[in-house]
């Protein structure tokens, strides 16, 4: 499946995932991911506890449920490969019209695709 396109043309709502070194987890709402390639996807993340728990564990899950009827959409396990900040890049991709990218850290977060699987039922 072109990832691209799913997440282009899909309406939903995204709840990103993170844990500490520690193993404490903390859920969010994020957007949808920009898909670089194949096999790599990146967020944009502001300096909050998602972003915080990347600098000690690397893994992450985005969990994808798509609007309509029943229960449709994607799993993304990934693991972060690297990140920018403050890039033009990365400001350029800023959304939301509330936020001054000008004034806030804005980090462009890369990962890595380690598995793809529908919103329910396995491999």
């Amino acid at each position: 499946m072109n990832l691209g396109k799913y997440f282009d043309s899909t309406p939903g709502t995204g709840v990103f995932s993170t844990a500490d070194a520690e193993g404490k987890v903390n859920a969010a709402i994020y957007s949808k991911p920009y898909v670089i390639d194949d096999n790599t996807v990146a967020f944009l993340m502001a300096e909050r506890l998602s972003h915080q728990n990347l600098q000690s564990n690397p893994n992450a899950h985005f969990l994808f449920i798509e609007e309509g009827p029943g229960w449709k959409g994607k799993r993304l396990y990934l693991k972060k490969v690297r990140e920018e900040s403050n890039t033009e890049l990365a400001r350029s991709l800023v959304r939301r019209s509330n936020v001054d990218p000008e004034k806030i850290d804005i980090n462009l977060v890369y990962f890595q695709l380690e598995k793809v699987l529908p919103l329910t039922g396995g491999e």
